[in-house]
C-alpha cells in the first residue's frame, strides 16, 4: 500500500536504534564535559595550593594567612564554596605532597578531589598513593569503590601476595600478570560462620559487584554452577568468569574449610574439560581458582609441584583484616628484604 502522506515509512526497531544512538552521543559528550570540568578544578586546587605553599614561606605573611584569606572568602565570596580553612590546607597539602614527583598532572585529573582527599588522608607513602591513582584509574573507581579498596588494605594484601610467591606458584603468578591473590576479603557478603558452600556461593552472586570489585573489574560473570560433561558425567562449577586481560575462563571453586590436597585433582578435571570443549581458539588456558576459607602453604606448595593446571590457592575472610596489621606485615617483610640483600 502506498504510504498516503508521501513520506518514506521507516521500521520501528531502526527508529528505536536511531534514538540510542541520540543518547549515546549525549553521554558522551556529557562524560567527555565532566571530565574537562574535573581536569580545571584539579588544576585550580594545584595552582592555589601552589600559591599557598610559597606563602607560606615568606615570613610577612604569618601563620595565620590561610585563615585569614578564608576569612576573606567567607566574607566576599560566600558563593564560593570548599575554600574554607580546611579547604585551603587541603589544597596547600596536595601540591605539596605530589610536586617533585613522578606522578604526572595527567593521571591526577583522571580522579575526582573527592578521591584525591581520601588518598591524602589515608595513604601514609607515595607509591601507595601512586598505586590507587593508578589502579583507579585501569579500573575506574567511584570514590565510594576507591574509599573500599583503601579501607580493606588492597595495596597491602596485594604487596604481600605477590611479593615471594613459593616456587611452585611463581611461574603462574607471572603468566596470569599478578592478577589473582593470596587472600581475599569478603566482608560485604554480610553473613556469620559457620556458613556452607552452596550459602556462600548464594551470597557471592548475590553481592557479584562487589565480589568483581574485590577480585578485579576485568572479570565478567559467566555462571553459577556452571555444568561441564566428561564421558557420562556431570560436573558443576562453583562460578565461572571470564577474564578479559588475560583472555581467559577462570573457575573459581569455594570451600569452607581448609585446602585440601585432592582439591588440585578435581580443579585440573575442570580446567581440560573447560579447556577441551568451552575454550575458544583465540582464548588462552583456563585457570582455576581454590578459595579456602584457610590453607597450609607447604600442602599448597606439595599439592600443586606436580599439577600442570595453572591453579592458585587463595584464602578468604568474611571480615575486615585489620589495615594496621597488615601494614606491619608489610614492614617486616620489607625490611626482611632488605636485611636478606644486604
Amino acid at each position: 500500500m502506498d504510504n498516503p502522506t508521501g513520506n518514506q515509512s521507516f521500521n520501528a526497531g531502526d527508529i528505536a536504534a536511531s534514538f540510542t544512538d541520540v543518547i549515546k552521543i549525549i553521554e558522551t559528550s556529557r562524560d567527555a564535559a565532566f571530565r574537562k570540568v574535573n581536569e580545571e578544578l584539579i588544576h585550580m586546587y594545584w595552582r592555589v595550593g601552589e600559591y599557598l605553599s610559597e606563602a607560606m614561606k615568606d615570613s610577612k605573611y604569618g601563620d595565620g594567612y590561610i585563615q585569614n584569606l578564608a576569612d576573606f572568602f567567607a566574607d566576599n565570596y560566600p558563593e564560593i564554596k570548599g575554600f574554607n580553612s580546611r579547604g585551603l590546607y587541603r589544597m596547600r597539602q596536595f601540591y605539596e605532597i605530589y610536586s617533585g614527583t613522578e606522578i604526572v598532572s595527567s593521571l591526577m585529573t583522571q580522579l575526582s578531589w573527592t578521591s584525591h582527599l581520601k588518598l591524602m588522608s589515608a595513604c601514609k607513602t607515595t607509591e601507595e598513593r601512586r598505586f590507587y591513582i593508578d589502579l583507579a584509574i585501569k579500573e575506574r573507581y567511584s570514590v565510594r569503590e576507591l574509599e573500599r579498596q583503601i579501607d580493606s588494605g588492597y595495596y597491602e594484601r596485594y604487596r604481600l601476595s605477590t611479593a615471594a610467591p613459593p616456587a611452585v606458584l611463581a611461574e603462574t603468578y607471572e603468566k596470569t600478570r599478578n592478577v589473582f591473590r593470596d587472600n581475599y576479603v569478603l566482608e560485604f557478603l554480610d553473613v556469620e560462620e559457620p556458613i556452607d558452600e552452596k550459602d556462600l556461593r548464594k551470597s557471592i552472586v548475590r553481592n557479584l559487584k562487589n565480589f568483581i570489585l574485590e577480585i578485579g573489574k576485568d572479570f565478567t560473570f559467566v555462571g553459577e554452577e556452571y555444568r561441564i560433561q566428561v564421558g557420562k558425567h556431570d560436573y558443576y562449577l562453583d562460578l565461572l568468569f571470564y577474564q578479559r586481560e588475560l583472555s581467559c575462563l577462570v573457575a573459581f571453586e569455594l570451600k569452607i574449610g581448609e585446602f585440601q590436597a585432592e582439591y588440585i585433582g578435581k580443579m585440573g578435571l575442570y580446567l581440560e574439560a573447560l579447556d577441551r570443549d568451552i575454550k575458544k581458539q583465540n582464548e588462552n588456558p583456563s585457570v582455576g581458582v581454590i578459595l579456602c576459607a584457610s590453607k597450609d602453604d607447604e600442602v599448597v606448595e606439595y599439592a600443586l609441584s606436580r599439577s600442570l593446571s595453572p591453579a592458585m590457592v587463595s584464602e578468604y575472610t568474611l571480615k575486615l583484616i585489620d589495615k594496621r596489621l597488615l601494614q606491619r606485615k608489610l614492614k617486616e617483610y620489607i625490611e626482611l628484604s632488605e636485611t636478606s640483600v644486604s
